[in-house]
């Protein structure tokens, strides 16, 4: 199984940029992991919320590719402790066969159609975190899932 993390709009704070660049290093130690970038929407200002989200869902339903299992990062998602988010990945590298993707939204959320078409949701916190930030903290925690599934004492309770 890879694990993939799908995402609107480049990281431009170089601190972000190279705390990432790390924790994507660290994680191919354990598990093959990628990230793919959509390009923000041109031309955004003109359009409306559910115009953005329309067109910011047609590029992240274009990314899929078949036989993946795609779980949206929302804040009306299912919360985990590290401990549980662990545990959930290890289910999911015995049942999903080929990609585990992971779908961060542009700054207004998802399209109904990408809702309709996901597998589920999933929340890191009922705080709200800047696009770029939730990039770092959500590849951390898959870092610290591994790290906590091989028994390495980077976690500690």
């Amino acid at each position: 199984m890879k694990i993939g993390l799908i995402v609107i709009g480049k990281t431009d704070a170089g601190y972000f940029v190279e705390a990432i660049h790390e924790y994507r290093n660290r994680l191919t130690h354990y598990i093959p992991f990628e990230m793919e970038v959509i390009p923000d929407i041109k031309n955004a200002k003109n359009l409306s919320e559910a115009q953005q989200k329309e067109r910011e869902g047609e590029l992240i339903l274009k990314a899929l590719q078949p036989g993946d299992y795609w779980v949206l990062l929302d804040e009306k998602g299912k919360e985990f402790t590290s401990m549980q988010f662990s545990a959930y990945l290890e289910r999911k590298m015995h049942t999903v066969p080929k990609r585990l993707v992971f779908v961060v939204g542009g700054p207004y959320g998802f399209s109904e159609a990408v809702y309709k078409a996901a597998s589920e949701k999933i929340s890191l916190s009922k705080m709200t975190f800047s696009h770029q930030m939730i990039r770092l903290i959500f590849i951390e925690q898959i870092y610290r899932a591994m790290t906590i599934l091989n028994n390495e004492p980077y976690h500690h309770e």
